[in-house]
């Protein structure tokens, strides 16, 4: 059986254009994917953990689901500030119980948005954000600049499918007539297929960006010769582009969010798009990494108010990131209990938040043995989402896509853990 126009999940461009081959249950053919999301349909599932495991003196046992989940409330039960972290790779339904939960155990809920695109958040919540969808950018844009971000090895189809290669309804020859340039501290894939390339010093962003802005406002005059590595030259060149184009789009990576200067750097982008918009149509998007990390942000603030590092324990939400972000509660030692789902924070936390992870009870929902089961007590292998799990996932640009369920298997949604752990919960606590 072939399968048109299946999902994948992999990275937030959310490609709905593959075609899969499924034979005795089994996948085994894939189209029109990259290589990343052709290894999650075929490789990776071959790396999946059978049943749930638990730590037993320095090796594992195998134990039920049901006593795994059963463990996993008594720990949340009996902790006094359980730390809820990742959600990126889950569905939005998994998310909204995982909100749910938190909220009736008093602990803090965060997700992977804390260590990738949470600076940009800060900043849309500050200026607001003049976004759009893909499908507009793929249509309309006759300039496109990648700051920050490295697509082809990170996005690998996003060029191919909504900015660079593909003819638009309103924009045709796109291959010949579209300009695409790069910003970045080093040349990249991205950068060798660029029209022009600007290479700055590292932590440069906010400094390029405001002269840019200044050049756009109509005071040339006042950039000195040279900005962050960038000749006076460039920036005048890149500014007229810009003001030229009829359509222009901004994607940036976390070489804006996660270098110096963070949110601020996001905020001056977005300030340098409004400025552009002043003579010209611009948005701007950020390159969300993990295929369903938007819908974390979504799903959070519709039952809270607030997009990631949600506190509970007051009672009420409370959101300051730098003190209810999941780093930050790790580094200061204060949670007692640890539950990861969709996530490995063991291979991209700092090393002192991975041992502080290894020293409390910590429970894994996830379909990998990953950096983070070596950290952990107890391991729940669940469904994948787009393979043998179907849920809401939102794209990079905030379109909601509903993924489909490929195969059939013996696993649980992630999304029905959770809810029974909410459950039994619910019913100790006689709620």
């Amino acid at each position: 059986m072939k399968i048109e126009d299946a999902i994948c999940a992999f990275c937030g461009c959310l490609c709905d254009d593959i075609a899969v081959e499924v034979t005795d249950n089994q996948i085994t053919g894939v189209d029109n994917a990259c290589t990343l999301g052709a290894a999650r349909f075929r490789e990776d599932l071959k790396n999946r953990l059978s049943e749930p495991i638990i730590r037993d003196g320095e090796g594992w046992k195998d134990i039920s689901y049901d006593e795994a989940i059963r463990k996993t409330t008594d720990l949340l039960l009996s902790a006094s500030r359980p730390l809820l972290f990742g959600w990126s790779s889950s569905a939005t339904e998994t998310q909204a119980a995982g909100a749910h939960l938190a909220e009736l155990i008093g602990g803090v809920i965060d997700s992977t948005t804390t260590v990738c695109h949470g600076p940009s958040i800060l900043a849309i919540q500050e200026v607001g954000h003049p976004g759009c969808t893909l499908g507009q950018v793929k249509n309309r844009a006759e300039t496109v600049i990648y700051w920050g971000c490295n697509p082809i090895d990170a996005h690998p189809r996003h060029m191919s499918r909504y900015s660079t290669y593909p003819d638009g309804y309103f924009t045709k020859k796109t291959l010949q007539s579209r300009k695409v340039i790069v910003v970045d501290i080093r040349k990249t894939e991205s950068s060798d297929i660029a029209d022009m390339f600007i290479q700055i010093c590292p932590g440069g962003d906010y400094a390029v960006l405001s002269a840019l802005r200044t050049i756009v406002r109509g005071r040339p005059e006042v950039v000195p010769p040279v900005v962050a590595g960038v000749s006076k030259e460039q920036l005048l060149a890149v500014a007229e582009i810009c003001k030229k184009t009829r359509f222009g789009a901004l994607f940036f990576g976390l070489g804006v969010t996660m270098s110096r200067g963070k949110y601020k750097n996001v905020r001056n982008a977005i300030e340098f798009v409004d400025e552009l918009n002043r003579h010209t149509k611009w948005t701007i998007t950020p390159m969300r990494g993990h295929g369903n990390v938007y819908g974390s942000n979504e799903a959070f603030t519709w039952i809270s108010g607030y997009p990631y590092a949600i506190d509970y324990s007051r009672g009420i939400a409370f959101y300051n990131p730098g003190e209810t972000s999941a780093v930050d509660i790790l580094r200061r030692r204060e949670c007692d209990m640890c539950l990861i789902v969709g996530s490995d924070p063991g291979a991209h936390f700092p090393g002192f938040c991975a041992s502080y992870l290894a020293s409390i009870p910590t429970v894994l929902i996830d379909p990998y043995p990953n950096a983070t089961t070596h950290l952990a007590t107890i391991q729940i292998p669940c469904a994948i989402n787009g393979i043998d799990a179907e849920g809401t996932t939102y794209r990079m640009d905030g379109v909601p896509i509903q993924t489909r369920k490929l195969i059939d298997t013996n696993y649980p949604f992630d999304g029905d853990i959770v809810h029974e752990i909410h459950r039994l919960v619910a019913a100790e606590r006689r709620i």
